[in-house]
């Protein structure tokens, strides 16, 4: 039976750190990923050497405004397009700017930057 964590009664953050800390690796997938909260499993994923079996992969598939999603879509199909190396190209430096604005709000910390640097 799946565990559902609320983080009001049921914190999923003590579970990760426990669970990573017996672990050799780990790999995540999330439907939204604040970069902030990388620093709070840094220090216990930082051990792994990296590679194959010693590493944490993290796959983020964040969500888009609706009307951005109607426009894209309407866009690929009015044109019979189909996602190329390009456009594959221009999506990771939309992700990467998405998560560049996740940082810049507010004041990050050293401990902040410091976190996103090992990742």
């Amino acid at each position: 039976m799946p565990r559902i964590f609320d983080n009001i009664e049921d914190k999923l953050l003590p579970v990760l750190q426990e669970t990573i800390a017996l672990s050799d690796r780990a790999d995540f997938c999330v439907g939204y990923f604040n970069l902030r909260g990388w620093k709070a499993l840094d220090s216990y994923i930082e051990k792994w050497s990296g590679g194959p079996g010693q590493c944490c992969r993290l796959l983020v598939g964040m969500q888009r405004v609706p009307q951005e999603e109607v426009h894209a879509l309407l866009g690929l199909m009015k044109n019979g397009e189909q996602i190329d190396q390009a456009m594959a190209l221009r999506l990771k430096k939309d992700l990467v700017e998405k998560f560049k604005e996740q940082i810049t709000v507010g004041a990050p910390t050293n401990e902040d930057e410091t976190g996103l640097r090992r990742a």
